[in-house]
């Protein structure tokens, strides 16, 4: 499967001020992944810390926060985590499913879902 990236817009909690991103979609991400650098010029705090498994299966712990999102035509709240400084920021599952959002990975685009309520 390839990968693709997508446009959306990042912005503080009260929604004054946004910034464009691309991202990477990633699901298998759990969360979004912007630098840091980029959330806390925007004002974002870290509000708890979590560990994370890298694709090379390395360790790490990382703040996270939370952040407006900006996304097909929607705005959220969505988990947002604290990457390096210059990483590539990635679109998580987490924000997918707030966004009922899925993957097709052939056109590379996201998709309507519909929720499950079972």
């Amino acid at each position: 499967m390839g990968t693709f990236s997508v446009t959306l817009q990042v912005g503080d909690l009260a929604g004054r001020q946004f910034v464009d991103v691309q991202a990477l979609v990633d699901t298998g991400a759990s969360d979004t992944m912007l630098p840091q650098d980029l959330l806390r010029q925007l004002g974002i705090e870290s509000i708890d810390r979590f560990t994370y498994s890298l694709a090379d299966e390395t360790v790490v712990e990382y703040d996270v926060g939370e952040a407006r999102i900006r996304l097909d035509g929607r705005e959220r709240t969505s988990q947002v985590v604290f990457g390096p400084e210059g990483a590539t920021p990635l679109l998580g599952a987490t924000t997918l499913q707030i966004f009922h959002l899925g993957v097709d990975p052939l056109a590379e685009r996201l998709i309507p879902t519909t929720g499950l309520l079972k």
